[in-house]
């Protein structure tokens, strides 16, 4: 093995550093901070040691240094136990000791032959992170030690490189192994798979294959672990079409694929939606002998929840229990995912019941599934119960959980529990992230608690969290809601200041606030700019305008958005086109409405109670009750049940005009109505009763 990693047998050494040693001794001759010779002062050291009296009073202790202690060192070559002994004295005694590259690898050397290879690494891992020093000096003091030293060290090279990976120095890492492999030295192949596994780990493929490469060159034969380690590479890389080849490339030095291996490629196949292929390499997997397990089974699950398969998925985990298989937590997690995904809460609580049943543990992943689940489908009550029980469990509430229960709180209207929720969070250890200041800061300004809202958005920014454009945008919507159009423009201007960039929705909500303020001058300004930097109008933002327009009296204007919506390929609601309808009938021009209520309807939208409940009341205020009591009429002949509006205006109709005697058989055929609409409205409330007692049944 030694002969295999030692490539060249004269090692190279690079001219700046083989004459290193020569020049710091020169060096300390030179500076003479001490009357007696180096050699005598070695001698003495040496005599010390021997006799035992070497301790922190010895003035030739404070004498030392590097080339001193790697005299010394050199010294004790043949005698470890003073060697190794001295190394220990100098740690202890003299603690404030500055090594140079040069003695920490002789001590490296001292400790490894005596076996203490764990204090031999330490020392490494001071050299690694040492300022100032860099991996050809590092790598070439060790390999001038193993000069000096022979052939049973060639685990320091596998040290220097494995302190690098443990370090998360993995550049660093790489650099220092392809300077072992230029001086003719190798590492182990176990020390290779831990270099190449680190770079895979971080997705760093590239690299792992130029490693790769590169101890394949030196000589150094791979194993199973060095097969699965770069088949992950290929899956991970998405490059599966790269697999086929390696596997022909090992099988022929006699390396095969392993349960690992399989189970590596079933995910990767599985990872990138591709279920069949992952299905047949599971197949193939049996024809080698080689027996699925619960690993193999959990991708396959997984694969098929990606692509929507989940009545396959749930097949396939019957098929597991059948053939000996026992499924664990992270399969039930599994399943528990795409019912999320999919809002299947009956299910998820089966699914959540199996894994009690068979005496599993839910984690955290679970519980956090079945709570985000209760919260989605308004269960508040089920989601803390299932939150009381994870924490009687002794598992201790992640931020994820916490911030679904405080969103639950929130979509509820309960900010008090939501905010004591946060406070017990903090509490806790758990540090509260963007996401969930955003549903607290979105809850608090829904519930119109602004000074509250701005506390938190100044508590977030003295934590030195900085905000996104979300929470930007639902703080600008709940000031603009609130009225308050100075500290809504306030916030935009910082947001901008900040190179944060608006999107549509916080346009939206600036020109829905100025809108409602009647600055149709400052919406219409909003609205260019808006256009100006690329952001096009979404639907909400024209029924804005829109609105704007019709409830300041600028029905024309409104029009202009209206056309130009249309132009653009954006279908009308019933909503804008409500809108239009209001803004005619509120500037005195009920006909226009009706005009525009036939253009509407040959577009293929059907008025609702509020288009017919808003012409009704136009037409009364420009008092033509025929007009109004044909629009009742029609609403009722599309079955159209009234609401307490319309029959707010009924009662209108009828005082107003009851006593007219030219419109007494008007106001007769009104109150008729009035009458029938009170029938339909009874009956509609029984069959209303009926359905919910059998309901209840």
């Amino acid at each position: 093995m030694a002969t295999q990693r030692l490539i060249s047998q004269t090692p190279k050494i690079s001219p700046p550093f083989s004459t290193q040693l020569k020049s710091s001794t020169t060096h300390f001759l030179k500076s003479k901070t001490t009357p007696l010779s180096h050699s005598f002062l070695v001698e003495n050291i040496l005599l010390c040691l021997k006799q035992g009296t070497l301790n922190s009073h010895t003035n030739y202790l404070f004498q030392l240094n590097p080339c001193l202690y790697i005299s010394v060192l050199d010294r004790c070559s043949s005698n470890l136990q003073m060697g190794h002994h001295f190394v220990d004295l100098i740690g202890r005694y003299h603690p404030k000791f500055k090594h140079s590259s040069s003695s920490l690898s002789a001590a490296v050397y001292v400790l490894f032959r005596s076996r203490r290879v764990s204090d031999a690494q330490a020392l490494i891992l001071r050299m690694v992170r040492k300022s100032g020093v860099s991996r050809i000096e590092i790598v070439d003091c060790v390999v001038f030690g193993f000069r000096n030293v022979g052939f049973g060290c060639l685990g320091v090279f596998d040290l220097l490189v494995k302190s690098y990976v443990q370090a998360r120095k993995l550049r660093e890492g790489v650099e220092a192994f392809e300077l072992i492999r230029e001086r003719g030295f190798c590492v182990s192949i176990n020390v290779c798979n831990g270099l190449i596994g680190g770079l895979v780990k971080v997705g760093w493929f590239d690299l792992a294959w130029e490693v790769y490469r590169g101890f394949v060159a030196s000589g150094v034969e791979g194993n199973v672990f060095t097969l699965n380690i770069m088949v992950n590479a290929l899956c991970k890389d998405r490059k599966l079409g790269g697999v086929k080849g390696f596997l022909v490339e090992m099988g022929k030095k006699g390396v095969y694929a392993d349960l690992v291996t399989y189970n590596t490629l079933i995910n990767g196949y599985c990872c990138q939606g591709m279920v069949e292929e992952a299905l047949g390499l599971m197949k193939t997997m049996r024809d080698q002998g080689l027996k699925p397990c619960v690993l193999t089974y959990n991708a396959i699950l997984n694969g098929l929840c990606r692509v929507g398969r989940f009545d396959r998925a749930k097949e396939t985990l019957i098929e597991m229990v059948n053939v000996g298989v026992s499924p664990d937590t992270t399969t039930y997690n599994t399943l528990l995912a795409e019912c999320c995904r999919k809002d299947n809460l009956p299910t998820a609580q089966v699914i959540f019941s199996k894994i009690l049943q068979e005496n599993l543990v839910p984690d955290l992943f679970s519980y956090s599934s079945m709570v985000a689940l209760y919260s989605r489908n308004g269960h508040l009550d089920r989601a803390l119960a299932c939150f009381e029980d994870m924490k009687r469990r002794g598992l201790v509430p992640d931020h994820v959980i916490y911030t679904i229960i405080i969103g639950a709180y929130c979509r509820n209207g309960v900010m008090s529990e939501a905010m004591k929720l946060r406070d017990e969070m903090v509490e806790k250890g758990c540090a509260m992230d963007l996401v969930t200041y955003n549903i607290l800061l979105n809850g608090l300004c829904r519930e119109k608690m602004l000074a509250e809202a701005e506390n938190l958005f100044n508590e977030m920014m003295e934590r030195g969290i900085f905000p996104d454009f979300y929470i930007f945008t639902t703080l600008i919507d709940g000031y603009c809601k609130n009225r308050n159009m100075n500290k809504a423009v306030n916030l935009f201007e910082t947001m901008l200041q900040r190179n944060l960039k608006p999107d549509v929705v916080t346009y939206n909500a600036l020109i829905d606030g100025f809108c409602k303020d009647g600055d149709m001058e400052r919406a219409s300004g909003l609205w260019n700019d808006m256009i100006t930097k690329s952001l096009f109008p979404n639907y909400m933002t024209y029924s804005i305008l829109i609105n704007g327009f019709c409830s300041n009296g600028e029905v024309s204007k409104a029009l202009r958005i209206w056309n130009e919506m249309v132009e653009k390929g954006i279908e009308p609601t019933i909503v804008t086109c409500n809108t239009v309808i209001k803004g005619y009938c509120k500037t005195g021009d009920s006909a226009k409405a009706d005009e525009f209520l036939s253009s509407m309807i040959l577009k293929g939208i059907s008025p609702d109670q509020i288009t017919y409940n808003t012409l009704v009341h136009g037409f009364i205020r420009e008092e033509n009750m025929e007009k109004s009591l044909d629009f009742v009429s029609r609403m009722e002949n599309q079955g159209l049940l009234p609401d307490r509006y319309t029959y707010n205006i009924h009662i209108y109709i009828s005082d107003k005009w009851y006593y007219d005697k030219h419109c007494f058989v008007l106001a007769v055929r009104i109150i008729r109505q009035l009458i029938l609409i009170i029938l339909k409205l009874i009956l509609h409330l029984i069959l209303a009763n009926i359905y919910r007692g059998t309901q209840v049944h």
